[in-house]
């Protein structure tokens, strides 16, 4: 049958205006018109479904390539799916190489928890199944579909979000897999090829998208540390040319002829803080800035071995020689210091070193000028008008009255700092040298005694020193005489068992005279022994009734009289002691040895 010309410019028209399919099918017109008119607008559709879905990715790709983001990125891709696709859920795994899965990194219409969290093992369920072949798959039932592996962990996620229909595509750039892309529904839904395609499109773009984030990363991280390496060099070489500064400078002072408190104040400029130098014994030689009374890093300093230490807020190094230890420098009132104001006081340390071995060399030369000259007056070599004048020029006037010590050290350590320790107990007015291995010393003082005791006490603080002292003299001839008693008195102490303690000729006696060569409580113990273990097992005072009765001179009743008893007991007494000692005791010989003994054992410590 002829077509009707005006059903089929009816149909024309209502193409030309956009109707709908419906709209077609109402037309009475020839069959094969109206098929052909639908077929027209079937083609329209899909032509302008693909310009809006062309449309669509090439917004996807414009927002994708203005994001920075990665957690956006992937938020965008999903969210982007979509509302593509028009599914209840989009979301998207990434491959993890170490772990050889995948896990969910971004959803969109997700509200499962469990689902959020998820990993997919390679081969393991729809997801599993497109990670492990690199190709798209999708299923209108995924839990009717037997194409891949269920598992319990997946299906309970699934089943969890209500799942049904699930379609997933990988995302792949040059072979390289990234991730998969996902779009579902919670009801059965088959998807279009044309979906599926349109779903595979925004992958592509999505994988290019987080490859070129992952590389921005990288090459962002990479600048930074290029970066911060550029940094730490040049700070490196700031550093350095900081510290070559602060040794030039320590030169220049030290060709100047700086001394120590040059030193200090520079490094205290150096270093923003204060300064403080000391001795090998502690005590403070120069100081720059508010230096605290109490300094714990010295106890870390001295275990330190050289090397610059830190505690409590303070850094020390140890000032050396050779092996030889020579003081500290200690610096506080700053912050952590970086390498180069380490090698600065490290440097600083050096160079104070070798200004005290300069110091120490002048005052070497000094003393042993000062040695000489006491060795030339102990052993009265020369002639003595000339040692006066020696004297006079270390500042000695010999015609004044001086006290003549002879000071021995207990404790290892050289003599040099026994010297010095000397030095420091008896101040500038005296004269301080060497003889024969001990220290002498002559002070301007008029009691023997007081003056042995207190230098013995200063001195022994920091190491055990024993002093005898004899005197006063008032010329150099009576120097001599005066050092010899000085030594006898030194070996009494010793032999006495009074080491670290001072004492004269004159307030020791008779027991001045003793030699140190034989212990004297063996001597005491062999002349009193018998009495004293009676007196100690018995609970007798038969040792003071012998010393009452040499006080007396002999004499039983004065003795008596002095011990507040009766004659006949005093008797007694006298008649068991001759019984412990033998019957020679009242003799010479033996009444002075045991006399003797008696004085040094009340001479001798408890």
């Amino acid at each position: 049958m002829p077509t009707d010309p005006s059903a089929a410019l009816q149909l024309l028209r209502l193409l030309t205006a956009g109707a709908s399919t419906a709209e077609i099918r109402a037309v009475e017109a020839d069959p094969e018109a109206r098929d052909l008119a639908l077929r027209i607008r079937s083609a329209f559709d899909t032509r302008r479904r693909r310009e809006a879905e062309l449309t669509a990715l090439v917004d996807t790709a414009r927002d994708l390539a203005a994001l920075r983001d990665p957690s956006v990125i992937l938020e965008a891709i999903v969210r982007r799916a979509r509302t593509l696709l028009g599914t209840d859920v989009a979301y998207l795994t990434l491959y993890d190489a170490e772990a050889g899965d995948t896990f969910m990194r971004a959803t969109d219409g997700s509200v499962s928890a469990r689902f959020q969290s998820v990993r997919l093992s390679l081969g393991d369920g729809l997801g599993g199944l497109v990670a492990s072949t690199h190709r798209p798959y999708w299923t209108a039932d995924y839990f009717a579909d037997q194409r891949f592996a269920h598992t319990g962990v997946i299906d309970t996620a699934v089943g969890d979000e209500g799942l049904v229909a699930i379609c997933g595509t990988p995302l792949l750039v040059d072979a390289q897999f990234v991730g998969v892309l996902f779009a579902a529904n919670r009801a059965p839904r088959p998807f279009s090829r044309e979906e599926v395609a349109l779903l595979g499109s925004l992958a592509a773009l999505a994988a290019v998208s987080i490859l070129q984030t992952r590389v921005t990363a990288r090459t962002r991280e990479a600048l930074e540390r290029l970066s911060e390496a550029h940094d730490a060099v040049r700070r490196h070489t700031a550093g350095v040319e900081r510290a070559a500064a602060a040794h030039d400078r320590f030169a220049e002072l030290v060709l100047a002829g700086g001394g120590l408190d040059d030193i200090t104040a520079a490094l205290a400029e150096l270093t923003g803080g204060w300064v403080v130098l000391m001795d090998e014994t502690g005590r403070r030689l120069s100081r720059t800035g508010p230096v605290p009374a109490q300094l714990p890093v010295l106890e870390e300093a001295r275990r330190g071995a050289g090397r610059l230490v830190h505690r409590h807020g303070m850094w020390a190094v140890t000032v050396k020689a050779a092996h030889e230890q020579l003081g500290f420098l200690v610096i506080g009132g700053v912050q952590d210091l970086d390498d180069p104001d380490r090698r600065t006081i490290e440097r600083a340390g050096m160079v104070t070193a070798l200004l005290l071995l300069f110091e120490r060399a002048a005052t070497d030369a000094e003393q042993r000028m000062r040695t000489d000259l006491v060795s030339d007056l102990v052993g009265g070599r020369g002639d003595a008008a000339v040692r006066q004048v020696r004297a006079r020029g270390q500042g000695l006037d010999l015609g004044e009255p001086h006290v003549v010590l002879v000071a021995r050290g207990h404790a290892e350590g050289s003599r040099r700092a026994l010297v010095m320790s000397a030095h420091a107990a008896v101040g500038e007015t005296a004269l301080v040298g060497e003889h024969d291995g001990d220290v002498v010393v002559l002070v301007p003082a008029t009691d023997a005694h007081e003056c042995a005791t207190g230098v013995a006490a200063r001195m022994s603080r920091s190491a055990e020193v024993t002093i005898g002292a004899a005197g006063p003299v008032t010329s150099v001839e009576d120097i001599p005489a005066a050092h010899a008693d000085a030594c006898r008195t030194t070996a009494a102490l010793l032999a006495l068992g009074r080491s670290g303690t001072g004492g004269s000729a004159q307030s020791l006696g008779f027991a001045g005279l003793v030699s140190g060569s034989a212990p004297v409580g063996a001597y005491v113990a062999r002349a009193l022994g018998p009495v004293l273990d009676y007196d100690r097992t018995r609970g007798t005072d038969l040792l003071g009734t012998l010393e009452a009765y040499f006080a007396a001179g002999g004499s039983p009743r004065h003795a008596a009289t002095q011990l507040h008893v009766h004659v006949n007991t005093v008797a007694q007494r006298l008649e068991r002691i001759g019984s412990l000692l033998g019957t020679a005791w009242q003799g010479p010989e033996q009444s002075l040895e045991l006399q003797l003994a008696l004085r040094l054992r009340r001479l001798m410590p408890d």
